[in-house]
């Protein structure tokens, strides 16, 4: 009998299948300890034991699902197929990649869409060794479209729980504010999340920074911490004022993480400052991950590594990045940044230090990361 809730359900999943189907048999089985291959960066990673906080849920809306969630929900897509879709990812500047990141997020129209996406990723996620994640999303954009509140708060929460039943991944969820909208407008999300707190960890600051300094956003962080959520806060690399911004986030706001930040390698005042404060970074490399200082370049996860900074390491937005997530955009950067197994443990310890989670969570998480180490016979 035909059930269109089925098939819907198959062209969601199909690619997220294939891609799991393709990985190597060392990724998904076990290894035995008399097989180790030191050398073997790829198979390393793909067995460490990681944790994700810079990845935005409409970021991970892949090709194939914007056209399943379009049959859906009766639009038209400008795109011949698949893979002409793919070929439109072409930006050269934050701006234009945020054109081609908002116009694609015009899919997701109801809550069953919203647990689609999470859940999609999630599994994705666990099929990595992911064990947990802090996932963003923005609420802005889809209440500009009559979307509300409850529909994209809801379906995420239920494809949380689903996926840690399932795959048994942890995650926790992170709204982020739209800076280049109005401040009217993140107010008007933050009241809007509030009532549904307890499905949410904190509140970011992501999108357009050229004119949108954090401190536009601290009455909302004020109001955000009275409820009891964290506060992170996006400095992206090379933008305007970018060392005031990155010293309002610091100074200021106080935020208990900063993602991106890498220019903060351009002064030693604020590297000074941030690890006085125990701070956190969540790199993304694949997007940000170099810099420049008196027109040299700097490797953002070298510089912050060798300056003895928390970072970590993450996907950012995986399906506008050739759908590398984060064991693909860890092996690159592990080639990029001269990374040695012993480095790429230190930034997965960083990434369960940096967590919003209990202390007894904590020590879980870390437990089973320094059991992989000693597997692999890197010294913890």
């Amino acid at each position: 009998m035909f059930n269109r809730r089925n098939v819907i359900h198959a062209a969601l999943w199909a690619p997220l299948l294939c891609s799991m189907s393709s990985l190597p048999v060392h990724a998904a089985r076990p290894r035995a300890r008399g097989g180790r291959h030191p050398g073997d960066m790829a198979r390393f990673i793909a067995e460490m034991p990681k944790a994700e906080f810079h990845v935005h849920l409409e970021g991970t809306l892949e090709a194939e699902m914007k056209f399943a969630l379009a049959r859906r929900n009766g639009l038209t897509l400008p795109y011949a197929d698949v893979a002409a879709m793919r070929r439109s990812y072409v930006y050269h500047d934050l701006p234009s990649f945020l054109a081609i990141y908002y116009d694609g997020m015009k899919v997701l129209l109801q809550e069953e869409d919203f647990y689609d996406l999470a859940h999609a990723y999630l599994a994705k996620a666990a099929s990595q060794n992911i064990l947990y994640a802090e996932m963003f999303f923005d609420p802005q954009e889809h209440l500009k479209r009559g979307v509300p509140m409850e529909a994209v708060i809801g379906g995420i929460t239920r494809a949380r729980a689903d996926a840690e039943k399932q795959f048994g991944i942890q995650s926790q969820l992170i709204l982020c504010f739209v800076r280049d909208l109005s401040a009217e407008s993140a107010m008007a999300a933050l009241d809007a999340a509030l009532p549904m707190k307890q499905h949410l960890v904190g509140v970011g600051l992501d999108s357009d920074e050229k004119g949108n300094p954090p401190a536009k956003f601290a009455a909302h962080f004020a109001k955000a911490r009275a409820a009891g959520l964290k506060v992170t806060a996006h400095c992206d690399v090379n933008q305007e004022n970018t060392l005031d911004h990155i010293r309002q986030a610091i100074v200021d706001l106080k935020v208990d993480r900063i993602d991106h930040g890498g220019n903060i390698l351009q002064s030693p005042e604020l590297i000074a400052l941030a690890k006085r404060r125990d701070l956190f970074f969540t790199v993304c490399p694949t997007f940000s991950g170099r810099v420049k200082s008196e027109g040299q370049p700097i490797d953002v996860v070298r510089g912050m590594l060798d300056q003895g900074l928390n970072v970590t390491i993450n996907s950012d937005d995986p399906a506008y990045m050739g759908s590398e997530y984060l064991n693909e955009v860890l092996v690159r950067a592990q080639a990029q940044s001269a990374l040695t197994q012993q480095e790429l443990v230190r930034i997965e310890r960083n990434a369960f230090n940096a967590a919003w989670i209990s202390e007894e969570r904590r020590k879980h998480f870390l437990g089973k990361l320094d059991s992989f180490a000693r597997t692999w016979d890197v010294e913890i």
